[in-house]
């Protein structure tokens, strides 16, 4: 459910936002947008997310609000809320951590070994 203390929630832009949003990328099933939670607000920028009903995927949108119009863009996830929020905060992954895991996985046989 919409946080009952965001200042958008019953503002009809709030609900033109949204309407961006309404179909799932892979079903294209509507979302119940009464669900959607609005997981972060900054000046112009919300970022949003959804669980399809049928499905069950889930996408992050992020929301703007600019002098030119209202746009989104809108990404399929299998994070659930409080993961998105824990990662959002993380170290950005670098070329070299790409690397070395590369490395790693070439000197290991079985991938599976690693990660029990």
């Amino acid at each position: 459910m919409l946080p009952s203390n965001s200042p958008r929630k019953n503002q009809p832009f709030f609900d033109e936002n949204l309407k961006l949003v309404s179909y799932c990328p892979l079903c294209d099933s509507h979302y119940n947008l009464l669900e959607a939670r609005v997981l972060e607000e900054n000046e112009g920028a919300s970022l949003i997310y959804l669980r399809c009903p049928k499905c069950q995927s889930s996408i992050l949108a992020l929301i703007l609000n600019n002098p030119l119009g209202v746009s989104s863009v809108g990404l399929v996830t299998d994070l659930n809320p409080e993961e998105v929020m824990k990662y959002r905060l993380a170290e950005d992954v670098t070329e070299d951590d790409a690397l070395d895991l590369y490395q790693l996985l070439q000197k290991i046989d079985n991938v599976l070994e690693l990660v029990s």
